[in-house]
């Protein structure tokens, strides 16, 4: 292969994100051709309607599959906790990246984290993962929906339509724009459990051995064991991107693998937590059997109310 088309949404962050993929596959392939080629998704183009209101699968990812599918690009790159955890038939997950910094962070222009918020404080996000763990924290907080790219995001935040937002820590600092705001603050993922993936990039190509093989070189074992575990979770519960879940596998040593999990209503009202350790040699089955413990209490009863209160 002399050229290769990266398919990638078209924000700073999933250039960034494009760009560093492209510079790991130059590294080993100096010789290789590499192009970007921009697409605006589903979600990109609503932006003014909560995601778990837009509903279906694939809001980020499925008009970068339609270029794979026209041959307009071989590869994509996706943010992993937004590509969809059952694939459409010829599609494969052919790489993930090493994982950058998985927790949540708070960004404010007074406050420095969540406990110092003022009683009532808003805090914006639309993330349902995002609410509920917020409100089992501060059940005094307000929420307020939070749409657009991460600079628009934080110009929101800057001109006073919040006391703080909550994004992903790894974007922000991968754009390196921590010091646009006064307060930057990641949050213990022992406070706020991350969605799965998060943090993490996903390469998706068609299902194409040459094209497996060629990106084998930049897949991380450790984000696979990790994800896997995640994803499986997910995958087994029936829930999709936009549903209040929150689960995060983190290899504690060669032996052993921890993993905490929640799931719930939007508002707090309802939840179920659980933490374990177990086998990392067990990873290909971890998350469906933790999953299962969910069910057993009512997991998927409480995700399908979760999900009729996000689309009222």
């Amino acid at each position: 292969m002399k050229k290769l088309v990266i398919a990638t949404r078209s924000s700073n962050l999933a250039l960034w994100q494009s760009e560093y993929i492209k510079a790991l596959l130059n590294e080993h392939y100096p010789d290789l051709e590499i192009e970007l080629k921009s697409f605006a998704t589903k979600a990109d183009k609503i932006l003014d309607v909560p995601l778990a209101k837009i509903g279906g699968k694939g809001l980020f990812t499925k008009e970068l599959e339609i270029a794979l599918l026209n041959k307009e690009a071989d590869i994509a790159v996706h943010s992993l906790k937004d590509v969809p955890v059952e694939f459409e038939d010829g599609f494969v997950l052919a790489a993930l990246s090493k994982r950058f910094d998985p927790r949540d962070a708070l960004l404010s222009e007074k406050y420095s984290t969540i406990q110092e918020l003022p009683q009532g404080a808003v805090v914006g996000t639309t993330s349902l993962r995002r609410r509920l763990e917020i409100k089992l924290l501060r059940p005094d907080i307000v929420l307020k929906d939070l749409r657009g790219n991460i600079n628009t995001r934080i110009a929101k935040l800057k001109a006073g339509e919040y006391d703080a937002i909550i994004l992903a820590a790894t974007g922000v600092q991968k754009l390196q724009i921590e010091d646009e705001v006064k307060h930057f603050n990641p949050i213990p993922t022992s406070d706020m459990i991350p969605s799965m993936g998060q943090a993490t990039l996903g390469i998706e190509t068609l299902d194409n051995p040459e094209l497996v093989e060629l990106l084998s070189v930049i897949h991380d074992k450790n984000a696979e064991i990790e994800s896997t575990i995640e994803r499986d979770f997910v995958r087994t519960l029936e829930g999709g991107c936009q549903v209040p879940i929150g689960v995060k596998a983190t290899i504690i040593d060669e032996n052993s693998v921890e993993v905490r999990a929640i799931v719930g209503m939007p508002d707090g009202s309802e939840y179920i937590q659980e933490d374990l350790i177990a086998n990392i040699n067990d990873y290909k089955n971890i998350g469906k059997t933790l999953a299962q413990t969910f069910i057993d209490q009512g997991a998927k009863e409480l995700l399908a109310r979760a999900e009729k209160v996000a689309f009222e």
